[in-house]
């Protein structure tokens, strides 16, 4: 190919297109070296591919399918005082109970009450599994913890009964830690003889700020905001109690789940303020160097946490160690190479020419660097099923660039320019269908509660989607260009 040639195929909008979303998923790759020397890039890596741990939350309600000939309210009303738990009207028919009992218990209850149980179902409604999401998500991926996945598995009937927690990069010690706590969070002052005294919960906390550190002292604080009857509380307790004037026999106690995760004094200048006002802006310090920099983390986290809508015990969890880790990764990397040179011995031994092998395979690899170019610019944790999800992607797309290679080649020799592009066009609305057809059966796997396999259905999705926008109309344009010679 003549540098003319090559400029005036560089300068056609397909290949160009092609060209800068290749430079674009380099960059947003961004494969380094690091201080240490290792090389690293900013792909991130879910559990499968570093140490870390997941953890299986069953979540201790039901939901029940009723009929009742009492007032809908008063019925809800009895059941909860019944049975000594809070009882949600999920629809007209259903009902969600948080609190874990048996067909059998709550037979007699129902019966007792006026009602009947028409459908019994372990787990909770999809709105309390959202919000037990979001209260994970929120508890979990804003302290510090990279890489965490709460996934909702739903079965018949929008009915959620686990929760799996995905943690990479913790060790399952941490794990049990983070997501066993229900949050039951609590603000308490030190009255005499160490006793002491309720002044807010949780709910009155209205805003949690990241960790930082106190250039002058080198201490961690963590900044928070209180509700205006949250400030109100607080100033009423520290005036009673003597804090204002002697803050250091008057701690503040933060508590979680009955247990203390932070105690401290009032700062002097905070005391001085609350003798006249309420204060809603507040930090609470937690000490220097790298025991201090985790306590305000693990602080951050209480801070934010709030009450699970239903009790949960875990039920499984497994830790994938960094040895293992390292290993699926290095096999992957090795499935991945082995896989783009067995198709480029396939299309050779087709084709016999490599001036046709050369651009399918580069074509091949370049859907793959878009591919992971877009997992880094998302931050899209890369394991097995996504993986799966790349191979398979390769293996579809050399088989739509062997349909458009045939298809121009169909005589066995390379047609005139009208012909060439009449043929390409019609290469490209078979593989247009195909890919339609491989969309319309991914999307349901993405979208059911079949979580471990979503990474793998988004991936095939997308590289379909690359495919026939992106890389097809410049392979056809580029392979014109190699069969014209």
């Amino acid at each position: 190919m003549t540098p003319g040639n090559l400029k005036n195929l560089i300068k056609d909008w397909r290949v160009a297109t092609l060209i800068v979303l290749l430079v674009l998923s380099v960059v947003a790759i961004y494969p380094h070296f690091d201080n240490k020397g290792n090389f690293t890039t900013n792909l991130q890596y879910g559990l499968d591919l570093q140490n870390g741990a997941f953890i299986q939350l069953k979540l201790n309600a039901e939901v029940i399918g009723y009929t009742t000939n009492q007032p809908v309210n008063e019925f809800v009303a009895n059941l909860s005082k019944s049975l000594d738990a809070e009882v949600i009207q999920v629809d007209a028919n259903h009902l969600e109970i948080r609190k874990s009992f048996t067909q059998a218990e709550l037979d007699p209850i129902f019966s007792s009450s006026g009602g009947k149980i028409v459908s019994y179902q372990q787990g909770v409604s999809k709105t309390t599994a959202d919000l037990a999401k979001q209260i994970l998500d929120n508890k979990l991926n804003t302290g510090g913890t990279q890489d965490v996945k709460v996934i909702i598995q739903s079965g018949i009937g929008n009915v959620a009964q686990y929760i799996r927690v995905e943690m990479a990069g913790v060790d399952m010690n941490q794990a049990q830690e983070l997501v066993g706590k229900q949050g039951k969070f609590e603000i308490r002052i030190v009255t005499t003889n160490n006793q002491t005294d309720h002044i807010v919960f949780g709910d009155s906390i209205s805003s949690v700020g990241n960790e930082e550190k106190d250039l002058q002292s080198g201490s961690y604080n963590v900044p928070f905001t209180l509700s205006e009857s949250g400030a109100k509380a607080l100033q009423d307790a520290v005036i009673k109690y003597g804090a204002t004037t002697d803050p250091t026999n008057h701690n503040l106690v933060m508590i979680l789940d009955n247990v203390t995760v932070f105690s401290g004094p009032l700062a002097s200048n905070l005391a001085s303020e609350l003798r006249t006002t309420p204060v809603r802006a507040m930090q609470a310090s937690t000490g220097i160097g790298d025991s201090g920099l985790q306590q305000a983390k693990d602080l951050a986290i209480h801070l934010r946490a709030g009450a699970l809508p239903v009790g949960v015990q875990i039920v499984g969890s497994e830790t994938i160690n960094p040895e293992q880790g390292a290993k699926n990764k290095a096999v992957s990397l090795i499935a991945g190479i082995l896989a783009l040179i067995t198709v480029g011995f396939v299309i050779y031994y087709r084709y016999r020419e490599p001036g046709i092998v050369l651009p399918m395979v580069l074509i091949n690899a370049s859907e793959m660097i878009i591919l992971l170019g877009f997992m880094a610019a998302i931050r899209f944790q890369m394991d097995l099923p996504t993986i799966a999800g790349l191979i398979a992607v390769l293996g579809t797309g050399i088989d739509q660039l062997v349909v458009i290679t045939d298809e121009i080649l169909h005589e066995g020799k390379v047609p005139s320019p009208n012909i060439y592009l009449k043929r390409l066009a019609r290469a490209l609305m078979i593989i247009v269908t195909a890919a339609a057809t491989v969309v319309i059966a991914m999307v349901p796997l993405m979208l059911m509660p079949l979580t471990t396999l979503q990474g793998f259905a988004l991936i095939t999705i997308l590289g379909v989607l690359v495919g026939v926008i992106v890389t097809r109309p410049a392979y056809g344009r580029i392979i014109m260009q190699v069969l014209s010679k």
